[in-house]
């Protein structure tokens, strides 16, 4: 019998034309709408020239009621991915098999004050459940208020300092991305591991979870750099302790990779002899082009579950999502599902942070204790035409 945590349960409970539920490719990718990717650089914007607040909306007509933040007035980028993700969410809420939840949309604005003010709105109206904020600093506001009920927070930030006690975190995390390639390069018998990587807070992040990664392996660095502006001093320090050395890891987005490799190249590195390893902000055509880093492997969801996913988005809106939509429609799928099976007690930490997991459109999942998430991610290798995976998403979580 499939249980409610096992991967094909969710695809037994969606409709026939949402059945495809295994893992998908770019994570963080998109060169617009990128899932906060860099943790330094926000591709979302918002400011003053943003619209007038949108209504509150409730979708659907369940008994179990669930608050949505989206900065819906948000301008620029911002805005438009809170509308994709959206159009995510009622397309995951239709897609579902009589669904027993009720969906209360609330504007946000992309600001602390507006979650603060959603996250009332919500709550006052019997939301047992919260879904976002997107962006890190609007989470705490929403967690003030949560807190205090008992209510648990499915936000969409990559800032793991904002998960913990309550709030978790649906999200592409870089950690998952940093722990996935260094087990596969490591159990394919990797064992001298270089890095350079950028000097802001998503560099901090990967280099935190790469220290680890390699630690736990046994495996050892021979040389870790990281940049500001001049990649070519980084690049200059690395390519002389490549001798020693039998797998690069860099990370960085698309354009920030290509121009270290070829900073690299430059400074006499022969990039051929050497494993090149990425996270999944490789996933760029500028990336694919590069023949210096043609064989780079990286970390991401198999690309199969996006297609899909947007393939159904496409014929449903008209339009393409964003990257980020897949979010929104794993976080309503996830809470119907809890919703039909696991009784009163379907939000709470124990359901939620059942180690078993869960499967969406971007492979299996789950949340860890501290509020951060694991994903099951496939390796990906760059190719001038794309990527192909070279070893797939995991089937279900190890013990």
């Amino acid at each position: 019998m499939v249980g409610p945590f096992e991967p094909r349960f969710w695809a037994s409970k969606l409709s026939s034309g949402a059945t495809r539920r295994t893992a998908l490719g770019l994570i963080l990718g998109t060169p617009l709408l990128g899932a906060c990717a860099g943790m330094g650089s926000n591709p979302f914007s918002s400011g003053p020239e943003a619209g007038p607040p949108q209504q509150p909306q409730a979708v659907g007509t369940g008994g179990v009621k669930v608050g949505l933040l989206l900065p819906l007035s948000a301008s620029g980028n911002a805005g438009v991915a809170a509308l994709s993700m959206k159009n995510a969410a009622e397309m995951a809420l239709a897609e579902f098999q009589n669904p027993n939840v009720q969906l209360l949309i609330k504007d946000d604005a992309g600001t602390p004050q507006g979650a603060s003010q959603g996250t009332q709105q919500a709550l006052d109206e019997g939301a047992e459940i919260i879904l976002g904020p997107l962006f890190a600093a609007s989470v705490p506001s929403t967690a003030q208020l949560t807190r205090a009920r008992g209510v648990s927070v499915i936000a969409f930030s990559t800032d793991s300092s904002v998960a913990g006690r309550g709030v978790y975190l649906l999200s592409f995390l870089p950690e998952s991305d940093v722990n996935r390639i260094v087990e596969y390069a490591a159990s394919a018998g990797k064992k001298s591991f270089a890095a350079v990587m950028p000097d802001n807070p998503y560099g901090n992040v990967v280099e935190a979870a790469f220290k680890q990664a390699v630690g736990r392996r046994n495996a050892r660095i021979v040389a870790f750099e990281k940049y500001g502006a001049d990649r070519a001093g980084a690049a200059r320090t690395v390519a002389q302790a490549l001798g020693s050395a039998d797998a690069l890891f860099i990370a960085d987005d698309g354009d920030s990779v290509v121009q270290v490799a070829d900073a690299l190249t430059a400074a006499g590195a022969n990039l051929k002899n050497i494993q090149l390893l990425g996270t999944g902000l490789w996933d760029n055509p500028r990336v694919f082009a590069s023949p210096a880093l043609q064989g780079g492997l990286y970390a991401a969801p198999d690309p199969s579950g996006f297609r899909s996913f947007s393939g159904r988005y496409r014929a449903k809106f008209g339009a393409d999502p964003v990257r980020t939509a897949t979010l929104a429609y794993d976080a309503v799928a996830l809470v119907a599902a809890l919703a039909r099976t696991q009784g009163p007690q379907r939000f709470s930490p124990e359901v939620l942070t059942n180690p078993s997991g869960f499967a969406g459109i971007d492979g299996l999942f789950r949340f860890r204790a501290d509020g951060t998430n694991e994903r099951g991610l496939a390796v990906m290798k760059v190719g001038s035409g794309g990527s192909t995976p070279v070893a797939g998403s995991p089937k279900s979580f190890g013990a």
